[in-house]
């Protein structure tokens, strides 16, 4: 009986590799638009899109890529980083701050070209196992992204390290099971600061809370992520998409190096506070 069952999870998981992926439809051009890579801090860089972010962090043994956009942000990446002077090749780590497909597009293909390890927070395995395809309200679209298997699994606070950097992942769910946040220390030539790589708990369910059977403690976890950012600490702090922290505002291509202007903290907070009044009214109804 069991080895009925194994094969029946092997078949399905073949057939999940080969499954034709969609990417839902009229998704904004931003998305897909090329832009400056640029250095915000240290060593942590900008090489995604000009709305979805890819964050590269460069260490001594080798650079850690967080998100990868959609399936046609690969070559745009790959020019980014090569732009800034990087090894594309010398990725060793990949993580992810959602396991939607506009973070998760490119990562099968990079994850193939690296041979990078791909870290993932446990709660979002699944989703990748599955290209998206379970996925409690995206999943209504089928697989959106190739699906790749996970290399380790974190749990909240769980670390990653390499070389001369270590980040902790923040559990942050409700947008997905597994959305999560990174948090770590870096240094320039005359300073140190503590990064967020946030993951904004947005809402993406019209239905109401109690009639999502996939995900039965959605509000509960929501609800948690909420008291959990905002008592965070940082000094800069960055998001999943550039937009959702005002990068185009706050800088213009060829600006040159200026971290503070990432230091707006009352600004994240502001914004959290936006998205768990949402949230509060969604409840009530």
């Amino acid at each position: 009986m069991m080895k009925k069952i194994l094969l029946i999870f092997l078949f399905s998981i073949r057939a999940l590799a080969f499954a034709q992926v969609t990417e839902p439809a009229n998704n904004p051009k931003e998305w897909s638009e090329k832009t400056e890579p640029f250095r915000i801090a240290g060593n942590l860089y900008y090489v995604g899109t000009y709305d979805l972010a890819s964050y590269l962090i460069v260490t001594d043994k080798g650079n850690i890529l967080i998100n990868t956009g959609l399936a046609n942000s690969l070559p745009i990446i790959k020019e980014n980083i090569k732009t800034l002077g990087f090894d594309y090749k010398s990725i060793k780590i990949l993580l992810l701050t959602q396991a939607h497909f506009d973070h998760m597009g490119a990562m099968a293909d990079i994850k193939r070209e690296t041979g990078a390890k791909l870290y993932v927070d446990a709660q979002d395995a699944e989703a990748l196992r599955t290209g998206g395809k379970s996925d409690y309200e995206l999943g209504k679209y089928g697989v959106t992204f190739k699906p790749v298997q996970p290399d380790i699994l974190l749990k909240n606070n769980g670390q990653v390290k390499l070389g001369n950097t270590t980040l902790t992942m923040l559990h942050h769910p409700g947008h997905t099971k597994g959305s999560c946040s990174f948090i770590f220390n870096t240094k320039d030539e005359t300073t140190a600061y503590k990064v967020l790589i946030a993951n904004m708990p947005s809402i993406i369910v019209d239905r109401n809370f109690s009639e999502i059977v996939a995900y039965p403690n959605i509000q509960k976890e929501y609800s948690e992520t909420f008291k959990a950012m905002k008592k965070l600490d940082f000094d800069l702090w960055v998001t999943s998409h550039a937009s959702q922290f005002d990068l185009h505002n706050k800088r213009k291509p060829g600006d040159p190096y200026r971290p503070q202007i990432f230091m707006d903290k009352n600004k994240f907070f502001n914004n959290l506070q936006d998205l768990e009044n949402t949230f509060l009214k969604k409840i009530k109804n």
